[in-house]
């Protein structure tokens, strides 16, 4: 699509798609850059869809954790996981954004400038075309609409279906269970999930590591039913499903992606922005927001702010090279039914490197440390997994 010039009253940003990273986008901006017209187009009837995001309190900086705070439902001061060989508390503060509290706190920051129930059916760096014909145009477009078909990257994915459920008698939890995998492995890594919302509320996900997109639904439910049957929760009612099929990168070639999808400014998933092995897209969408904030001039230009976006997301991959190359030894070196030993032996190393990892922040101790020892891989597999292919 060619660019077009924006009419005398069209936005400064128009943002399309009112998912994490645009939401937390225009949260930030009403903040600090609250003399720009931002404006939201979402094909769904109301913000953030059906989800919970969480992340670990150190993934952000104490400034960060400051601005999200609306956003915020729950807290935690830790969180557990469980492996066949041994149970581990973190003393790691954790927490979760509900869609609910999302959609209130950018509704909020932009009244009377989202719309909802609107496709977009083609885009530009300043303009959009929705199903019904209309054209709106912008000072500049980001789109946030979420992940993309990308034959320029390998991906392996995380994939979960979860059901909050009420429970007929209290679960005895007080800090979720960020990974239990004393479970069946289903033919690769698998575990279930658990944040407490009150004493006999809890949102269980069952989630896998897979080598395809391929999401049955069925099986995944059937697999919270039993595992609360296992752990003697008798659930009363199901009150919400929630579903995700996260990308885990491999390996590939972010600029060659970025080209792919053409001139118009990108956000979120659909621009690589996701922490690599785990899929937490939460952190990625607040260090873009904060990074725009910085560089959105006071009349925003298109296709300068792509530019602006397609260095930060190349910037990002090239920093997280070492993440692949675990993801590669997880997906492609390790037997499917053995892959949850990777993460087993992760969880026995200290908790600031733990943090560090899952804050993209690992230094090159911790990756010595991390490949230290024998490794819970065939070696000869794991050699293969070294060279990346298509690095940016």
């Amino acid at each position: 699509m060619q660019a077009a010039a924006p009419d005398s009253s069209a936005p400064d940003i128009l943002l399309l798609g009112g998912g994490l990273a645009n939401g937390l986008l225009a949260l930030r901006l009403s903040q600090v850059r609250p003399e720009l017209d931002v404006r939201i187009v979402e094909a769904a009837d109301r913000l953030g869809g059906i989800h919970t995001w969480s992340f670990f309190e150190a993934d952000l900086t104490p400034a960060q954790r400051a601005w999200i705070a609306p956003l915020i439902a729950c807290r935690w001061p830790g969180y557990s996981v469980r492996f066949p060989a041994f149970e581990r508390r973190l003393a790691t503060g954790y927490c979760s954004v509900t869609a609910e509290r999302f959609a209130q706190a950018v509704t909020q920051a932009l009244p009377g400038r989202i719309v909802t129930g609107a496709a977009v059916v083609s885009a530009g760096p300043t303009e959009a075309v929705l199903a019904d014909g209309r054209r709106l145009t912008a000072r500049a477009v980001i789109d946030g609409r979420g992940p993309t078909a990308a034959p320029d990257l390998a991906l392996g994915f995380q994939k979960f279906v979860g059901l909050e459920v009420r429970l007929t008698a209290p679960h005895g939890l007080n800090e979720p269970i960020v990974m239990d995998a004393c479970v069946d492995q289903a033919g690769g890594y698998r575990f279930l999930y658990v944040l407490p919302f009150d004493d006999r509320t809890l949102l269980i996900e069952d989630t896998r590591y897979t080598d395809g997109a391929d999401l049955d639904r069925d099986v995944f439910r059937q697999g919270v039913r039993d595992y609360a049957a296992q752990r003697g929760w008798v659930i009363e009612t199901v009150l919400r499903e929630e579903e995700g099929v996260l990308p885990v990168a491999l390996d590939g070639d972010i600029a060659a992606h970025l080209k792919r999808l053409g001139p118009t400014a990108l956000s979120g998933l659909r621009a690589g922005l996701f922490h690599p092995t785990t899929g937490y897209s939460l952190p990625d969408a607040v260090r873009l927001a904060d990074h725009l904030a910085e560089r959105i001039e006071a009349a925003p230009d298109g296709p300068a702010l792509a530019q602006v976006i397609r260095r930060h997301a190349r910037d990002v991959w090239a920093q997280r090279g070492f993440y692949r190359l675990l993801n590669r030894m997880l997906f492609r070196a390790a037997r499917p039914d053995q892959r949850y030993r990777v993460l087993e032996r992760f969880y026995r190393l200290p908790q600031p490197l733990i943090e560090r990892f899952y804050a993209g922040e690992t230094t090159l101790g911790d990756k010595a440390r991390i490949l230290s020892g024998k490794p819970p891989v065939p070696i000869g597999a794991a050699l293969t997994c070294l060279v990346e292919r298509g690095r940016a």
